[in-house]
C-alpha cells in the first residue's frame, strides 16, 4: 500500500470541508489535481472514499472507516515533525565546546561572556578536560569543535591554527620584589643548574621543552611534574622551581607572583588549534565564537615575533 501523508492530508480537508472545490482553494492546487490525488488514494486502499453529488460530498462506509485513522495518523506525524523542528531549533542554538583547563578557565569565560551579550539565544556547553579526551569527544561527535595544543593531527580530524605562541620561562618573584610587568627575555642556556618542575612526561607541551633543554644540555632528569598549568604556576611562585610553558598562560600567570621571560635563541613557537571532524556541518555561530576568540588571543602572546 502506497498512501502518502499528502493524500491522507487532503482527504481529511475534503472530508471535514465537504466541498472538493473549497478543499483544492485551501491546499492551493486545481480541482482536477485533488481529484486524481483522491483516486490515487482510493486505488491505494482499495476501496470508493467518496459520494460525490452535484451539491455535496460525503463519506463512504470506506471513507468512514478511514476517517478517523487518517487523523490519528497525521495528527501523530504533525506532532513528530513539530518535536523534530523544535530539536533542530535547538541544536542551532547550541555551540558543544572541549577545550583543556587552562584554555577553559582562563579563555572561554571572557569569549562566552562576549557572546552572552551579542548572542543571548546561543548556549555554550563547555567540557574542560585533557586533550585525549577533547579528540574523542570532537571525534565522537559529543562536541561541536575541541581547542588546545593539538601538534599532530588525527585521522578524520581537521586542524585549523588559531595562534601561535612560544615558550617561556616562569620563575618566583622573591618577597618584596616588584613583579615585572608583561613579558622578559631569557635565553635557554640561563636555565642550567635550575630547578626545574613540569608537566606530565607524556603531555606533548613538555616533551617540547624537553627537545630544546636538551639542545642546551640542561638536565633532563626526572623532574616533579603537576597534571595542569595552573597548578604549575602556583608551584612556581610557592618556590618549588622554575617551569618552561606556552606565553599561552600569561593570564594565568597574572594571578601568582611570578615573573615570565620569553625564551629566545631560539625562540620556539608553539601553536594553538581548533579541531573539527572532517566532513561534519560546520555548527551555527562556530564562526562567531571563533571571532571572540582570536581577538582575545591577539594579545596574549606580549609582542613576541619569530625573529626576538
Amino acid at each position: 500500500m502506497n498512501v502518502s501523508y499528502r493524500q491522507l492530508k487532503a482527504f481529511i480537508l475534503i472530508a471535514r470541508l465537504g466541498n472538493f472545490s473549497r478543499a483544492a482553494e485551501r491546499l492551493h492546487i486545481t480541482q482536477s489535481g485533488l481529484s486524481a490525488m483522491m483516486r490515487e488514494l482510493e486505488t491505494s486502499v482499495k476501496g470508493r472514499l467518496f459520494d460525490r453529488t452535484t451539491r455535496a460530498v460525503a463519506l463512504t462506509e470506506a471513507g468512514e472507516r478511514l476517517l478517523p485513522a487518517a487523523v490519528a495518523a497525521v495528527g501523530s506525524l504533525d506532532d513528530a515533525l513539530v518535536d523534530i523542528g523544535g530539536i533542530g531549533a535547538r541544536a542551532q542554538l547550541s555551540l558543544k565546546v572541549a577545550a583543556t583547563p587552562l584554555v577553559s578557565s582562563s579563555l572561554l569565560p571572557a569569549v562566552c561572556g562576549k557572546l552572552k551579550r551579542t548572542r543571548p539565544d546561543l548556549a555554550i556547553e563547555l567540557t574542560d578536560c585533557d586533550l585525549h579526551r577533547a579528540l574523542e569527544l570532537v571525534e565522537n561527535g559529543d562536541a561541536d569543535f575541541g581547542l588546545g595544543f593539538f601538534f599532530r593531527a588525527a585521522k578524520g580530524i581537521e586542524r585549523t591554527l588559531l595562534h601561535t605562541f612560544h615558550l617561556m620561562r616562569v620563575a618566583r618573584v622573591e618577597d618584596g620584589e616588584p613583579v615585572p610587568p608583561g613579558t622578559g627575555r631569557a635565553q635557554w642556556s640561563e636555565l642550567k643548574d635550575v630547578p626545574l618542575i613540569g608537566l606530565p612526561a607524556d603531555n606533548p607541551i613538555q616533551q617540547l621543552v624537553e627537545v630544546q633543554l636538551r639542545k642546551f644540555h640542561v638536565d633532563t632528569g626526572e623532574r616533579t611534574s603537576f597534571n595542569n598549568f595552573d597548578t604549575l604556576i602556583a608551584m612556581v611562585a610557592a618556590g618549588m622551581g622554575t617551569a618552561v610553558i606556552p606565553t599561552f598562560a600569561l593570564l594565568a600567570c597574572g594571578r601568582y607572583r611570578v615573573r615570565c621571560d620569553v625564551l629566545a635563541n631560539p625562540v620556539v613557537p608553539v601553536g594553538f588549534y581548533r579541531i573539527v571532524r572532517k566532513g561534519r556541518e560546520s555548527a551555527p555561530a562556530m564562526d562567531d565564537f571563533t571571532a571572540a576568540l582570536l581577538a582575545l588571543l591577539a594579545g596574549l602572546d606580549g609582542g613576541v615575533t619569530a625573529t626576538d
